[in-house]
């Protein structure tokens, strides 16, 4: 699918985006992960061997809300990543919830089962990246909601800073209705993206790809900056969380890791 004007136009404020999940200090490069999990978030804790909480720093000013740690917690056999909106009689800001993956991954499969909010000017996510701050050209592959409208999944890369393979899907019932299943396969001549185990999108033949090792994110976020892409926010005094069931990678060659794996 060639994107179109408006998709590129809003691809353009997803750019300035990426850097956004990963802190401003530089990086060493962790290794590759080479054996496919599924994490079901079982535990009452993350497991922090796989898992690094984003917390401490902001992204850029189109984003109005910090990383912190208070905004990610495991319940339920969920992890719920929130926001939490800035309190003025305590003077505390906006905070939101993130977490990456020790490892990188480079090619293979990465799926998860989720549930998003409805509420303008929110962004949840689960893509890959890598960038400058690892010390390598700025790649990406992003499944994203704009929780303006749940009813709508977008799906994007990156190569060397540049968006390209756009496009966006509807999905039924939307998400802040019920949870459902995405996934990105990551080949080195094509990706293509699924929804619910059906396939959805798939790059163009020929079409640049990413190529560069990157880590795996899932992400709550919002804006007052960007509001022609995600809307506008509300009033609201509560938080809004954003649940994955589970997530899972199955390295390039290998399948079936488990029995709902669109790899089976």
């Amino acid at each position: 699918m060639t994107p179109t004007h408006s998709f590129v136009a809003s691809a353009g404020l997803s750019a300035l985006i990426a850097v956004a999940a990963v802190p401003a200090r530089a990086e060493t490069p962790g290794p590759l992960i080479q054996e496919g999990f599924k994490d079901d978030f079982s535990h009452l804790r993350l497991d922090n061997r796989r898992w690094y909480i984003s917390d401490g720093w902001s992204n850029g000013d189109w984003m109005d809300c910090k990383w912190s740690r208070n905004a990610v917690s495991v319940a339920e056999g969920h992890l719920r990543l929130a926001h939490i909106p800035a309190d003025p009689q305590k003077g505390t800001g906006a905070t939101c919830g993130e977490v990456q993956s020790k490892g990188f991954v480079q090619h293979g499969t990465i799926e998860a089962r989720i549930r998003t909010p409805r509420a303008s000017g929110l962004n949840a996510s689960v893509f890959t990246y890598a960038g400058p701050v690892h010390g390598m050209p700025h790649d990406e592959i992003d499944i994203e909601i704009l929780t303006r409208d749940p009813g709508e999944v977008t799906f994007n890369t990156y190569v060397d800073g540049k968006p390209l393979n756009g496009g966006t899907v509807p999905v039924q019932p939307p998400l802040d209705e019920e949870f459902h299943t995405v996934a990105m396969q990551w080949e080195p001549e094509r990706i293509t993206w699924f929804l619910d185990g059906r396939q959805v999108h798939q790059t163009q033949p020929g079409s640049d790809l990413p190529g560069n090792p990157q880590k795996i994110f899932m992400s709550f976020w919002s804006t007052t900056e960007l509001t022609d892409w995600m809307g506008k926010q509300g009033p609201r005094t509560g938080p809004l969380t954003y649940e994955v069931d589970w997530l899972a990678y199955t390295p390039l060659g290998q399948s079936c890791l488990f029995p709902e794996s669109i790899t089976c």
